[in-house]
Protein backbone atom coordinates (compact mmCIF):
# COMPACT_ATOMS: atom_id res chain seq x y z
CA UNK A 1 0.00 0.00 0.00
CA UNK A 2 1.33 3.42 -0.97
CA UNK A 3 1.04 5.81 1.96
CA UNK A 4 -0.16 9.23 0.93
CA UNK A 5 -1.60 12.31 2.57
CA UNK A 6 -4.51 14.51 1.56
CA UNK A 7 -4.19 18.13 2.68
CA UNK A 8 -7.47 20.06 2.66
CA UNK A 9 -6.43 23.68 3.06
CA UNK A 10 -7.81 26.88 1.54
CA UNK A 11 -5.06 29.18 2.84
CA UNK A 12 -2.23 29.22 0.28
CA UNK A 13 0.37 30.31 2.83
CA UNK A 14 -0.58 27.50 5.26
CA UNK A 15 -0.47 25.05 2.36
CA UNK A 16 3.04 26.12 1.38
CA UNK A 17 4.26 26.03 5.01
CA UNK A 18 2.78 22.55 5.47
CA UNK A 19 4.37 21.17 2.30
CA UNK A 20 7.73 22.76 3.15
CA UNK A 21 7.66 21.33 6.69
CA UNK A 22 6.88 17.83 5.43
CA UNK A 23 9.64 17.93 2.84
CA UNK A 24 12.12 19.27 5.40
CA UNK A 25 11.75 16.05 7.42
CA UNK A 26 12.10 13.99 4.23
CA UNK A 27 8.48 12.93 3.91
CA UNK A 28 8.66 11.58 0.38
CA UNK A 29 5.10 10.27 0.33
CA UNK A 30 2.63 11.61 -2.21
CA UNK A 31 0.77 14.65 -0.93
CA UNK A 32 -2.41 15.71 -2.67
CA UNK A 33 -3.91 19.12 -1.98
CA UNK A 34 -7.50 20.30 -2.38
CA UNK A 35 -8.76 23.72 -1.38
CA UNK A 36 -12.36 23.34 -0.24
CA UNK A 37 -14.70 20.86 1.38
CA UNK A 38 -16.49 19.82 -1.79
CA UNK A 39 -13.19 19.17 -3.56
CA UNK A 40 -12.15 16.98 -0.61
CA UNK A 41 -15.25 14.82 -0.95
CA UNK A 42 -14.94 14.70 -4.74
CA UNK A 43 -11.30 13.64 -4.44
CA UNK A 44 -11.97 10.92 -1.87
CA UNK A 45 -15.07 9.53 -3.62
CA UNK A 46 -13.72 10.03 -7.18
CA UNK A 47 -16.52 12.33 -8.25
CA UNK A 48 -16.78 15.66 -10.07
CA UNK A 49 -13.40 16.93 -11.27
CA UNK A 50 -11.72 13.85 -9.74
CA UNK A 51 -13.95 11.23 -11.38
CA UNK A 52 -10.99 10.08 -13.52
CA UNK A 53 -8.45 10.07 -10.68
CA UNK A 54 -6.14 7.08 -11.00
CA UNK A 55 -5.64 4.47 -8.31
CA UNK A 56 -8.03 2.95 -5.83
CA UNK A 57 -6.32 3.62 -2.51
CA UNK A 58 -7.53 6.23 -0.10
CA UNK A 59 -4.89 8.45 1.47
CA UNK A 60 -3.30 7.19 4.67
CA UNK A 61 -4.47 10.33 6.48
CA UNK A 62 -6.42 13.51 5.77
CA UNK A 63 -5.25 16.81 7.28
CA UNK A 64 -8.49 18.79 7.30
CA UNK A 65 -8.98 22.47 8.02
CA UNK A 66 -12.32 23.49 9.56
CA UNK A 67 -12.88 26.87 7.92
CA UNK A 68 -13.25 25.84 4.28
CA UNK A 69 -15.31 27.27 1.42
CA UNK A 70 -18.38 25.44 0.07
CA UNK A 71 -18.44 22.76 2.81
CA UNK A 72 -16.81 23.19 6.20
CA UNK A 73 -14.30 20.71 7.49
CA UNK A 74 -16.86 19.51 10.03
CA UNK A 75 -19.39 18.85 7.24
CA UNK A 76 -16.72 16.93 5.32
CA UNK A 77 -15.90 14.90 8.42
CA UNK A 78 -19.59 14.05 8.96
CA UNK A 79 -19.89 12.77 5.40
CA UNK A 80 -16.67 10.77 5.64
CA UNK A 81 -17.85 9.03 8.81
CA UNK A 82 -21.30 8.33 7.33
CA UNK A 83 -19.87 6.44 4.33
CA UNK A 84 -18.59 2.88 4.84
CA UNK A 85 -15.74 3.50 2.36
CA UNK A 86 -14.23 6.27 4.50
CA UNK A 87 -15.64 5.52 7.95
CA UNK A 88 -12.22 4.42 9.27
CA UNK A 89 -10.06 6.85 7.27
CA UNK A 90 -7.81 8.73 9.74
CA UNK A 91 -8.71 12.42 9.80
CA UNK A 92 -6.69 15.04 11.66
CA UNK A 93 -8.33 18.42 12.12
CA UNK A 94 -5.55 20.97 11.53
CA UNK A 95 -7.02 24.38 12.19
CA UNK A 96 -6.36 27.83 13.54
CA UNK A 97 -9.60 27.61 15.55
CA UNK A 98 -9.19 27.64 19.29
CA UNK A 99 -12.92 27.29 19.92
CA UNK A 100 -13.82 24.55 22.38
CA UNK A 101 -17.05 23.87 20.44
CA UNK A 102 -15.02 23.16 17.26
CA UNK A 103 -12.81 20.73 19.15
CA UNK A 104 -15.81 19.02 20.73
CA UNK A 105 -17.72 18.77 17.42
CA UNK A 106 -14.61 17.43 15.69
CA UNK A 107 -14.30 14.57 18.15
CA UNK A 108 -18.07 13.98 18.23
CA UNK A 109 -17.97 13.65 14.44
CA UNK A 110 -15.15 11.12 14.54
CA UNK A 111 -11.91 13.08 14.16
CA UNK A 112 -8.84 11.07 15.11
CA UNK A 113 -7.01 14.15 16.31
CA UNK A 114 -7.48 17.91 16.72
CA UNK A 115 -4.39 20.06 16.25
CA UNK A 116 -4.36 23.83 16.51
CA UNK A 117 -2.05 25.51 14.01
CA UNK A 118 0.60 27.38 15.97
CA UNK A 119 0.93 31.04 14.99
CA UNK A 120 4.72 30.94 15.12
CA UNK A 121 6.26 29.68 11.86
CA UNK A 122 8.86 27.46 13.54
CA UNK A 123 6.28 25.88 15.84
CA UNK A 124 3.91 25.40 12.89
CA UNK A 125 6.63 23.64 10.88
CA UNK A 126 7.57 21.40 13.82
CA UNK A 127 3.93 20.48 14.47
CA UNK A 128 3.29 19.57 10.83
CA UNK A 129 6.54 17.60 10.63
CA UNK A 130 5.57 15.55 13.71
CA UNK A 131 2.11 14.92 12.25
CA UNK A 132 3.57 13.76 8.95
CA UNK A 133 6.09 11.41 10.53
CA UNK A 134 3.53 9.96 12.92
CA UNK A 135 0.68 9.39 10.45
CA UNK A 136 2.78 8.35 7.46
CA UNK A 137 5.62 6.41 9.09
CA UNK A 138 4.63 5.37 12.63
CA UNK A 139 0.87 4.82 12.80
CA UNK A 140 -0.59 1.55 11.52
CA UNK A 141 -3.69 2.44 9.48
CA UNK A 142 -6.78 0.23 9.16
CA UNK A 143 -6.59 -2.28 6.30
CA UNK A 144 -9.09 -2.31 3.45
Amino acid sequence: MIRSLLLVEDNHQDEMLTLRALRKVNVANRIDVVRDGQQALDFLFREGEFADREGTDLPTVVLLDIGLPRLSGLEVLEQLRADPRTRLLPVVILTSSDEERDRLRSYENGANSFVRKPLDFTEFAETVARLGVYWLATNLPPQG
